[in-house]
């Protein structure tokens, strides 16, 4: 008698979906210091971050839904050498979150609700260092992606935890992810400094370069707030020279054919042009404005297009299903 293959799990969302929701909300933090330093109307912010949140909230209930019916699938997927350090994007998107909607609510609740979600990250953190440090990740497969969950993890929480008043958790936070810059930023540079080029699907990642000083500089501006300190200086000049690499590999970038792995662009983009409305906030010149705009506007021209681009590629596949289902 002859075996019937089982046919495999068609899930419908997967832990990369969750940059989506991310660039979104980091494009809201932009708007948000554009309300701080130009004094832009509070409705974008207010608009992007509850797109920010639907979106969280639906893709959450999908992939939570999905992977409760199929023990070891949340494992699985944590244990992913190519995605599975976007574990990490469900507790961030959700700091990102009550940092914006955290004004409107109760301090009381707001602070709950962050430290648990920064006690949710804690746990995803360390359930990945966990892994890795058991040795089930060769040096070929490490990533700049692997530094969200430790690195720009923690600058995140450093946000959330200073925009509910508690800064000596925000600093303590902010000097985790400073460690973790330093001795998994170490390897991950050795790994693309000599390992050879990274394949074309995870090309984006090297943009995530970018989302630790640019978080981590913001981190600085909201947990030691006042006189541009040597912490602040510091971050800015290693963003400095991340953002001139950036600019060299725009050649590379511009070769790549557009997937939906070009929302890990968003994140960084966006927290860079936060920051840098935060230094143009602090400087005093001809011309500022303007060049504060014109970097709010480039940011959120560039998500705006990428936005644009995921809807034109999923239409004709969403398009066929309907089909075959009429």
């Amino acid at each position: 008698m002859a075996s019937t293959a089982q046919s495999p799990t068609v899930r419908l969302v997967h832990l990369p979906h969750f940059a989506i929701p991310l660039g979104i909300a980091g494009l809201g933090g932009a708007w948000t210091a554009g309300v701080l330093v130009l004094h832009a109307p509070e409705w974008v912010d207010d608009t992007l971050y509850t797109v920010a949140g639907v979106l969280w909230l639906l893709f959450s209930a999908v992939y939570i839904g999905e992977r409760a019916r199929h023990r070891g699938a949340f494992r699985s997927d944590r244990e992913s050498a190519a995605s599975g350090a976007g574990a990490a994007f469900l507790p961030v998107v959700g700091i990102l979150l009550i940092v914006h909607f955290g004004r409107y609510m109760p301090l009381a609740a707001a602070r709950t609700v962050c430290w648990i979600l920064v006690a949710a990250l804690a746990v995803v953190a360390a359930q990945l260092l966990a892994h890795w440090l058991t040795g089930q990740l060769t040096f070929q497969q490490l990533h700049p992606g692997y530094t969200l969950p430790l690195v720009a993890g923690p600058f995140i929480a450093a946000i959330g935890l200073a925009s509910v008043q508690a800064v000596s958790a925000a600093r303590a936070a902010l000097g985790v992810g400073m460690f973790f810059w330093v001795v998994i930023g170490g390897v991950i540079t050795a790994r693309l400094i000599t390992g050879g080029p990274l394949p074309e699907q995870v090309l984006p990642s090297l943009s995530v370069l970018l989302a630790p000083p640019a978080a981590g500089g913001i981190a600085t501006f909201v947990a030691y707030p006042g006189p541009i300190g040597p912490l602040q200086l510091a971050f800015f000049g290693v963003f400095v020279v991340m953002a001139l690499v950036q600019i060299a590999l725009l050649k590379a970038y511009l070769c790549l054919p557009f997937s939906l792995g070009f929302w890990n662009f968003t994140f960084p983009v966006c927290a860079s042009a936060n920051y840098s409305l935060r230094w143009l906030g602090e400087s005093e010149f001809d011309g500022r404005d303007g060049l504060a705009w014109g970097v709010l506007g480039l940011a959120t021209l560039f998500v705006l297009s990428i936005a644009v681009a995921t809807v034109r590629d999923l239409t004709p596949a969403v398009r066929r299903r309907l089909g075959r289902r009429g």
